[in-house]
């Protein structure tokens, strides 16, 4: 098996003001292209192949770095892309609005929960609201390009994740994440979130 870089379903420049068209060029087609090309050729051969990557990921050789940082950088950006874009932000609705009141006790707490994970990573690496298969809900952070299906890390479901790389950010942002991350509020796509909500807990 092959992976293959994702198109966007939004154009670089839909989700200005709040991520720019050049950050956004350079994301996808750089650095996510980098990873898909480096996780292609690190499992070439190898019994990996045939695998998806949610089964490399959940049954990873941690040491094995090629797979766990190019597996892991593959796997990110493609959930990321999908759980942001135009038009979006607000708040989420049904099942899902009633899981985070339930686990962070509001929609508000639940935000300030997230930003604190985003903005205290130190260095790289990715703040995430994960899901589990009986509904409930864990705000965690992972660094680099480590995500929570990776032995060690929660062992939960993905559902929404911030890049907190400074590639993600530092062209408009420079050193401010705390503004990168409350923008980030503003493009969140809670249809797609509460998909994977769903699927998580089906």
């Amino acid at each position: 098996m092959s992976f293959q870089l994702p198109n966007l379903s939004y154009d670089h420049s839909a989700l200005e003001p709040h991520i720019d068209s050049k950050t956004m060029q350079i994301h996808h087609g750089k650095h996510h292209a980098g990873y898909t090309n480096k996780l292609n050729a690190a499992i070439n051969g190898t019994d990996l192949a045939s695998k998806s990557i949610e089964e490399i990921l959940k049954s990873l050789d941690m040491n094995n770095t090629a797979v766990r940082n190019n597996g892991g950088g593959y796997y990110n950006h493609c959930l990321f892309w999908e759980i942001i874009g135009p038009n979006c932000g607000g708040n989420p609705t049904g099942d899902l609005a009633r899981s985070i009141d339930k686990n962070f006790g509001s929609f508000e707490e639940f935000k300030s929960i997230f930003s604190s994970a985003a903005g205290t990573r130190f260095g790289s690496g990715w703040a995430w609201l994960c899901a589990d298969s009986d509904g409930s809900l864990e705000v965690c952070s992972t660094a680099n390009q480590d995500n929570p299906l990776m032995p060690g890390e929660c062992g939960k479901t993905p559902i929404l994740g911030l890049d907190v790389w400074e590639h993600a950010y530092y062209l408009n942002y420079q050193n401010r994440r705390p503004d990168y991350v409350n923008a980030f509020f503003n493009i969140i796509n809670w249809d797609a979130v509460t998909a994977k909500y769903k699927e998580a807990t089906s």
